[in-house]
């Protein structure tokens, strides 16, 4: 059997592959430039090269392949049509099964960030390919930035209020992916994917407070005054933006996730929040 996967060189793309590699298998790992995955490709993963826009190049790339892990690119605006060109190339080579990393709940789901996976989703509704949507929610890797400055200043902004968020390593996602990729009976699931425990604000806080060793208290801010500090972080200001409304909707439950789905797909219980924000900051 043969799997792929797309954007092997990024975050998730890249455990993907890995988690593939210690599996057993030796996956293609699709890439716009190979010289970011050569160390995978030592490791015995197949390179190929295609970007999300070039249709001729993913038809290339997916020769021969049987199942695949379409990882949501992170062009915004541009999404649903890259996409779509990975789908419709997925379509002409016959993959059996095509998975799509998603966000909780898209159909229905008012985050900023929802949108693009909405439109995906509608176009893989009538693929003609076995389809399975891995709708993750947060990955703790999201607080890193926050997480370190709350450890230095004490301090851990946001705007999710007493909203709880079902968080998740990056890792334990990508070993769900793998799972689905090589077992069978998962075409036509959608998987609703988030942690064990669902943590407030304050808790997060609380959690990087026990890691740093030094007290953090949560300042739960107004949307618009939140992405004013995640601005003034660097951060540009449509993704300021849209990194508030994501707080906003995790105050509103959006990302609140007690399915178990993710537990029982890597087999384990998903890594406890201290392990995972006490990997981020050393």
């Amino acid at each position: 059997m043969t799997v792929a996967v797309t954007g092997a060189s990024g975050q998730l793309g890249r455990l993907v592959v890995e988690a593939l590699l210690t599996a057993g298998e030796r996956p293609v790992a699709i890439v716009r430039d190979p010289a970011k995955v050569a160390d995978l490709a030592d490791r015995g993963a197949v390179v190929r090269q295609a970007s999300y826009d070039d249709p001729a190049a993913l038809d290339a790339a997916l020769t021969g392949v049987e199942r695949l892990l379409l990882v949501s690119g992170n062009e915004f605006g541009s999404r649903v049509a890259q996409h779509t060109n990975v789908v419709r190339a997925a379509e002409r080579a016959g993959v059996d099964l095509l998975a799509y990393t998603s966000i909780p709940a898209a159909t229905r789901n008012p985050m900023i960030l929802a949108r693009e996976h909405r439109g995906t989703e509608e176009v893989l509704a009538t693929a003609a390919v076995p389809t399975v949507l891995l709708r993750n929610s947060w990955y703790w890797e999201n607080y890193a930035a926050g997480a370190a400055h709350a450890a230095r200043t004490g301090v851990l902004a946001g705007a999710s209020g007493a909203g709880r968020v079902s968080g998740a390593p990056r890792a334990d996602y990508a070993a769900a992916a793998a799972a689905v990729l090589t077992t069978d009976g998962h075409a036509g699931r959608t998987y609703e994917l988030g942690g064990d425990d669902a943590l407030t604000g304050a808790e997060i806080a609380a959690v990087i407070a026990e890691v740093a060793g030094r007290p953090v208290r949560y300042e739960n801010l107004a949307e618009t005054d939140y992405a004013a500090v995640l601005g003034e972080a660097g951060l540009p200001e449509s993704v300021a933006a849209a990194l508030a409304d994501a707080d906003t909707g995790i105050g509103a439950g959006l990302l609140e996730i007690r399915t178990g789905e993710l537990a029982a797909l890597i087999g384990r219980p998903v890594t406890p929040p201290v392990a995972a924000f006490r990997a981020m900051l050393g």
